[in-house]
Formats: structure tokens, C-alpha cells, sequence
């Protein structure tokens, strides 16, 4: 992926992980488009960047997003780069018959969104040059959390389908997977200020230096991922689930 003269989309941009990378991208002499729910977090995310511009974007509905992409491309021919940021991660307990509308929340705007945003904007997308598709994922994908399935699901289903996606764009369109760690954003309520969790600015720091390296690597890791990323291929899959819940667990009850 170039590091400039970029056309980006990025949903999910007007606040944590999507927001700092629109305005690192924005910095390095890239167009960006934020997408999002609210207007008031994408005019924030937006505000001092002359080059930032905002739509809003509902992917609860197949409508939403067919109309969202006619939308887009219409104003903004030239983009070439599609971030599919936007999530969201809710808790749910496993042990009891539940209502079931935060996983389905999350299966809508975490699976059938990017999939439906993507297939919205690729004939676009394979017809202009430089074209990128960015899939965020989650360390989670690789390693669940137990208080988070669906989250966990969703994420570990488009790492799949990205997998796929590369293989068949292949000389068309580069795709490549970002897979973050636990990082200090809102995702989750108190997340931002958690200890043990990667600092925003530092996580986008190191991001950005991974997306200059020349060709990008398919997999954006940063260092602390690597931990929940390569467990299982090297043999410690069920030692690491068991740190990685112990230690979400008492991070979150350090702050209740």
C-alpha cells in the first residue's frame, strides 16, 4: 500500500483506533473520509484537518450501506483504500438463556458490515490503481475472550474471510489484516484508561510505521499481539487463553 496520495475510507473513524489512524494517514498527504453513526464524533475526529471529510454511515441495514457506498463514490471518485474499522464488542454470560440482541448487534455491524461494505465498493475498487482493502481485526480473533464470544466470533470470521479475500484479489486489489491488542479506546466502558492496555497514540505509532514498510506486510501486527497471533501455531494455546482471561478479568475489576 503507498504511503500518500491515497483516497481512504475509514469507518468507525470519528473515535479510537479509527480516528487516530485517519489523522495519521490525513498527516502523511492522504485524503480521508471518516464514516460513522453520529455527526458530532466525525465533525470532532474532523476538526483542524482540512483534508478529513465526514459521512455518516449506517451499517445496521443492507439499505444503509447500498445507499452509503452510492453516496460515497459519488463524491469521492478517486477512493482507493477501504478501512473496515467499525465494531463493536459487548459482554455477554454464556451460563443462562439471554436475550440476544447484542449478538446480533455485533454480527450485523461487525460481519455482515464490512462484507457488505466491501462488496458495495469492489468493482470500484479493483479498477483503480493502488486499491487496498484494510480488514480490522482483533487479537481475539486468534485467542477468545470468555466474556466476549460474539465479539470474538465475528473478529475470527473476517480474519477467514480476509484470508480468502487476499487470495482472490490477488493483482487486483492488496488486502491485509490489522489485528490490534487490547488498546486504550472507548470499545468497552473504562477501556480507555485500563492498565496493561496499549496506549492509543503508541498503538498508531507503531501501526503506521508497519504500513510504511515496503511491500506492507498482509498481517499489521504490533509487538504486543504477537503474544494472542502466535499462540496457537507455537503450542501454547491453552496456557495463553488462561492469561488472557485472568488478566482481562482483573483488569476490569480493578476499576469497578
Amino acid at each position: 500500500m503507498k504511503s500518500s496520495g491515497n483516497t481512504i475510507l475509514i469507518t468507525g473513524g470519528g473515535s479510537g483506533i479509527g480516528e487516530a489512524l485517519a489523522h495519521r494517514f490525513h498527516d502523511a498527504g492522504n485524503a480521508v473520509i471518516i464514516a460513522g453513526r453520529r455527526q458530532d464524533a466525525l465533525d470532532a475526529a474532523a476538526a483542524g484537518r482540512p483534508n478529513i471529510h465526514t459521512m455518516t454511515l449506517d451499517v445496521e441495514s443492507a439499505e444503509g450501506v447500498a445507499d452509503f457506498a452510492a453516496r460515497v463514490l459519488a463524491t469521492f471518485p478517486a477512493l482507493n483504500v477501504l478501512i473496515n474499522n467499525a465494531g463493536i464488542m459487548r459482554f455477554e454470560a454464556l451460563v443462562h438463556a439471554r436475550d440476544l440482541s447484542d449478538a446480533e448487534a455485533t454480527i450485523t455491524t461487525n460481519l455482515l458490515g464490512p462484507i457488505r461494505l466491501t462488496n458495495a465498493l469492489i468493482d470500484h475498487l479493483i479498477a483503480q490503481p493502488d486499491a487496498a482493502i484494510v480488514n480490522v481485526t482483533s487479537g481475539l480473533a486468534f485467542v477468545p475472550l470468555v466474556d466476549t464470544p460474539t465479539y470474538n466470533a465475528t473478529k475470527a470470521a473476517i480474519h477467514s474471510y480476509t484470508v480468502a479475500m487476499r487470495d482472490a484479489l490477488a493483482g487486483k486489489v492488496e488486502v491485509i489484516e490489522l489485528a490490534p491488542p487490547a488498546v486504550q479506546t472507548g470499545l468497552t466502558p473504562g477501556q480507555e484508561s485500563r492498565e496493561g492496555y496499549q496506549p492509543l497514540d503508541e498503538f498508531a505509532d507503531e501501526v503506521m510505521a508497519l504500513f510504511a514498510q515496503q511491500p506492507t506486510p498482509p498481517e499489521i501486527l504490533v509487538q504486543r499481539v504477537a503474544f494472542l497471533r502466535n499462540a496457537e501455531r507455537e503450542g501454547r494455546f491453552d496456557e495463553t487463553f488462561q492469561q488472557l482471561n485472568q488478566f482481562a478479568r482483573q483488569a476490569r475489576g480493578n476499576q469497578q
